[in-house]
């Protein structure tokens, strides 16, 4: 019995990335100098990062990135390069929702300025070590039950929809109280078991007092970032594996996508508020993966041979399409309603001044801002021409001149 063209093609697609380990240690080994460097040769006096630093270092983040994807279509195929490239931008735009979360952390954690870099590097390292772990467990699951794709697919979809419920809950109402931290279980769990400090000790995680061990609110933030993210692992790797089976190209994608999020914290954190649009642009790349890994997911089983797979290619320009779409319309609806909340309260102010005119022309008397309002363009042209009437100047009643003298009017 011949197996069918799609599962022939995939199964050969798949055999013929062969990652040898030298691959997974140099891996490995870049993402730990890249850590290293961050802790002793940044972080290793506290500050504030300015601008021109966190972009400096973003680029040479995603840098690593594309040469990581160069490195991938010569050494195995331009498919693969592909897959990795899609993974990589889909773990990067799914990051930045994490951000909110990060921002709403720290600031609940009320962290100095110059110690947020370092928290934000050991909450991102704790993500990338348990990501590591939860994507090694989900590739081993998949490939021994296959019928998990459509767990992740049915998962992927569930999500989408629940971006594009907050997306237009957000619409509707703007000002919900969404900024509140609420401790996860993890942090919950650890406040039980330590000891906490009853404020930081500059970034230290633990200090001793009185022969025991207290842990610090820095700790504590830690715990509850890398938590976090972990949860939102739950919504990104399966979308990584919607695009791939590689988990090499998974965890590449994860590790260099998360070595430039610290950056990208400081350089966005203003900005993320004009993003209005991101809930409607995540639940559209997660649905199109999720749409993607049921396709895949129908075909291993033998159905749905008449819809043709989606070519990675394909993934990878959808979803940048996705992102420019997401971004530029936001931004195009901030700006509107920027120029329109000026408009209207340029025609606030004058309806009000209007309404006190009339009021006051009501009780037969005119208010001096509404009468300075009125007369504002004469008198100005008065005053340049030098026209200015003197408390005790005469008119004359032939001509409406001024007199120009003064005296006791006559009896």
């Amino acid at each position: 019995m011949s197996m069918p063209l799609n599962a022939l093609a995939a199964t050969d697609a798949a055999q013929s990335m062969q990652v040898h380990m030298h691959e997974w240690l140099a891996l490995g080994g870049l993402v730990v100098a890249l850590i290293g460097m961050d802790l002793f040769l940044h972080l290793r006096k506290p500050h504030e990062p300015t601008i021109k630093e966190c972009t400096r270092w973003l680029v040479f983040y995603v840098s690593l990135a594309v040469v990581f994807g160069v490195y991938t279509l010569f050494r195995h195929s331009s498919k693969f390069a592909f897959e990795y490239f899609a993974a990589y931008f889909t773990e990067y735009s799914l990051s930045i929702d994490n951000i909110f979360i990060f921002i709403i952390i720290i600031g609940s954690f009320r962290v100095p300025r110059k110690y947020q870099q370092k928290v934000l590097l050991w909450g991102i390292v704790t993500a990338l070590v348990l990501r590591l772990v939860f994507i090694l467990l989900g590739a081993t699951l998949l490939e021994s039950f296959s019928w998990l794709f459509f767990i992740f697919a049915a998962f992927l979809l569930w999500t989408a929809w629940n971006q594009l419920r907050e997306g237009v809950e957000d619409r509707k109402d703007p000002d919900h109280d969404d900024d509140v931290y609420k401790p996860n279980a993890v942090v919950r769990g650890a406040r039980k078991v330590f000891m906490v400090t009853d404020g930081f000790v500059g970034d230290k995680m633990l200090v001793r007092r009185n022969h025991k061990t207290f842990v610090t609110p820095f700790f504590l933030c830690i715990i509850s970032i890398g938590s976090a993210d972990l949860m939102f692992a739950l919504d990104s790797i399966p979308a990584s594996f919607g695009l791939t089976a590689q988990p090499f190209i998974i965890f590449a994608a994860n590790a260099f996508a998360l070595m430039g999020l610290r950056q990208l914290f400081f350089l966005v954190e203003g900005l993320l508020e004009r993003l209005v649009y991101l809930h409607y642009g995540l639940a559209a790349i997660l649905a199109f993966i999720g749409f993607k890994l049921l396709v895949e997911a129908c075909h291993g089983q033998g159905w749905l041979e008449i819809v043709p797979d989606i070519h990675p290619l394909v993934s990878l320009a959808v979803i940048l399409v996705i992102l420019v779409l997401t971004v530029v319309t936001s931004l195009g609806k901030t700006k509107r309603e920027a120029i329109e909340g000026t408009n209207v309260e340029e025609a606030g102010d004058e309806i009000e001044a209007g309404r006190v005119a009339q009021a006051f022309r009501e009780k037969g008397a005119e208010p001096s801002g509404a009468r300075k309002s009125a007369d504002g363009r004469q008198l100005e042209e008065s005053q340049r021409s030098g026209e200015e009437r003197q408390p005790g100047d005469e008119q004359r009643p032939g001509d409406g001149s001024l007199s120009g003298r003064k005296g006791p009017s006559n009896k």
